[in-house]
Parts: C-alpha cells; structure tokens; sequence
C-alpha cells in the first residue's frame, strides 16, 4: 500500500510539473539531439520533458497530456509490466509483463494488454515490422485505440531489447487533429533511436 501511495504521490508531482512546463516559457526540450536514459534520440519538436523519480520513465508532451504525450520506459526487466506499473504476478500469469527473448508479436501484444489495463478499449494495430535502432535490433508498429470516454487516439510504438532489458518508446495523440500534425516528425524521431 505504502508503494501505491508513494506512486500516487509521484504521479501527482509529475502533472503539476507538467502544468508548470505548458506554461509560457516552459519548453524543457527544445529540437535538436538528446540522450535519454541509455538512448539518444533526435527531435524536429519542442516538448516538456517529465521525469519520474521513481523509476527510469519519462513522459514528453507538447500540448499536454491529454492531446499528446511520448511515454519512454527504459531497462524494464523480466517479470516487469512491460509500463512498469508492477512485477509479474501468480494471479495473473498472461498479464502484461516482460520475459528476455519475447517475438515482435510477444512484445506488441504485451503492449495492446497493458493498454486495455489502462482502460483503452477498442485498440488495433498496424504495420509490426523489425526495426534496427543503430546496431540494435527491435520493431515498430502502430496503433489505433479509444479511450473510456470514447475519445479516438492513433500511435505509434518502437522497442527493442537489450541486455535483456527492453526499452519501449510509444507516443500517442488524438486522431483528429494532433496525431496528423505531428505523426511523420515522431516517426522520424522513433526510427532514429540509437543506444549508447
């Protein structure tokens, strides 16, 4: 219990910071290259970059994150749900956790599952295909999903493992207007991953 609140206590830290970087002159990651945990990525966008204390999980935005946001879990370790909200549990042995040596198809579906258990609903997907991330190899795919209110957000996701780790990058916008702004320069971003 004492780990949930600690959680609840980080996420709320997490949006008021938010909230402080959506603010006028709050852009915390401006375009340009950016080492994020064991990866560097490179951006043609300006973001407000979140950190969670907890863990190594970081959340991007550009409008909020309600209209976009670009969750990076890095080193999620076997027996870990594949967000790194918890470890693997008896109870419920086909849930969303990680195991070293997962297929494409594995991965992608862990990461459908974990979506539903974040109450996302009528999720599909599109295009999983292999990826090499510099001399690392690992797959994109791309999503379609709604949320419980029933607003309909498109995405895409790129993964790949790593000592026996995964590292997952998976951004998300509202299909009508956001995710069309925004999709070709986070493709872009997402297949030029490159680890250290």
């Amino acid at each position: 219990m004492n780990v949930r609140r600690a959680r609840m206590a980080a996420l709320l830290l997490v949006i008021f910071a938010l909230a402080a970087c959506a603010s006028a002159g709050g852009t915390l990651q401006a375009a340009g290259s950016v080492d994020v945990f064991d990866m560097q990525l490179t951006t043609g966008l300006s973001w407000a970059r979140i950190k969670d204390p907890l863990q190594h999980e970081e959340i991007w935005t550009i409008d909020g994150m309600a209209l976009n946001s670009l969750s990076i879990f890095s080193g999620i370790a076997p027996g870990q749900h594949v967000f790194m909200l918890g470890k693997a549990r008896t109870s419920r042995p086909d849930g969303p956790w990680f195991r070293a040596g997962m297929r494409p198809e594995e991965i992608r579906d862990i990461v459908v599952a974990a979506m539903q258990d974040q109450h996302m609903v009528n999720i599909t997907t599109d295009d999983l295909r292999p990826r090499k991330f510099g001399d690392v190899d690992g797959l994109r795919f791309e999503f379609t999903m709604a949320n419980a209110d029933g607003l309909v957000y498109k995405g895409t996701v790129a993964a790949a493992e790593k000592d026996g780790k995964l590292d997952l990058l998976l951004w998300k916008a509202p299909a009508e207007y956001y995710y069309e702004r925004d999709a070709v320069a986070v493709a872009r971003m997402l297949d030029g991953v490159r680890f250290r």
